[in-house]
């Protein structure tokens, strides 16, 4: 080979890594925070990429629009103004009927309680995905050592046969030597009571030597969670109830019972009424009237 044909292909392998090497930094994430964060309301873990990503903007529905779980939403929204104060509060799993503003709730009740600090410290949210529960341990060892006061939020939690995830959790929030730290503190939802499948813990009952002790091991994960808030189906006054808030706050002019009637409509197309069957009635109503939401 030449000295110009040499150089001209040493030419090409560098424009080509070149290349490359731009491409890459087109498709990485973004910075990731391995320590506990100094500024900043909401992050997501992601300890595949080494730790806190940063959430500029959280998707979160006003409190006074979540309608028909009154009950629910002023115990966690109190046990969250106490943690966000310095005071005990209690873990929370948040259980039941889809679609009934569970997750909503937990993000409405934060950004509540962050704007009630006035100046204070402000409350961070983390949310922790359903997979990476394992390295629950590991997130709260970096929280562990900060001032800041931390609300872990897993959307959606629950554990199939065989696997032992679950171990992790349990010793993160209550078990353990290091046990939970003082400025965390864990909120879950599930459509599962006791975040286990009930045939899973029939088959522990009918294959366990001690049949009591096996369904103890899985049931007493949901006895760390200090608060039980159930969510049930809606009724059709709280489904309008829902319907009225939201053509309210987004200003959807439509007749009452025009409205009504569309609503139920919607419903009964779906099978069942719930928040989150409202609120996609509600993106569809302002779609058709022209409204951005």
């Amino acid at each position: 080979m030449t000295a110009g044909k040499k150089t001209e292909t040493v030419t090409k392998d560098a424009d080509l890594l070149a290349r490359i090497a731009v491409a890459l930094e087109r498709i990485a994430p973004g910075a990731v925070a391995t320590r506990a964060p100094s500024e900043g309301d909401a992050f997501v873990w992601e300890p595949a990429q080494g730790g806190l990503v940063a959430v500029d903007r959280v998707a979160a529905v006003p409190l006074p629009l979540l309608q028909g779980i009154d009950a629910s939403r002023d115990i966690l929204l109190e046990n969250t103004r106490r943690f966000a104060a310095g005071l005990p509060a209690n873990n929370a799993l948040l259980w039941g009927a889809r679609g009934m503003g569970k997750s909503s709730l937990v993000k409405a009740a934060h950004a509540a309680a962050n704007r009630e600090l006035k100046g204070k410290a402000r409350l961070a949210l983390i949310e922790i995905h359903r997979e990476d529960i394992a390295t629950l341990p590991q997130l709260m060892r970096i929280l562990r050592s900060d001032k800041r006061r931390y609300l872990l939020f897993c959307d959606d939690l629950s554990f199939d046969r065989d696997d032992t995830s679950y171990k992790s959790l349990k010793a993160a929030l209550e078990g353990g030597l290091e046990g939970r730290p003082e400025n965390v503190l864990f909120y879950a939802t599930s459509n599962r009571r006791h975040l286990m499948p009930r045939d899973m813990m029939e088959n522990e009952r009918s294959t366990a030597i001690n049949p009591s002790e096996a369904v103890e091991e899985k049931v007493s994960l949901s006895d760390r969670f200090g608060l039980w808030l159930g969510f049930h189906n809606c009724s059709q006054d709280d489904y309008l109830a829902m319907i009225d808030g939201y053509a309210a706050h987004y200003g959807l002019m439509v007749e009452k019972n025009e409205l009504y009637r569309k609503a139920l409509a919607w419903a009964a197309g779906r099978g069942g009424r719930s928040g989150r069957v409202a609120w996609q009635f509600v993106q569809d109503l302002a779609g058709e009237l022209g409204v951005t939401l």
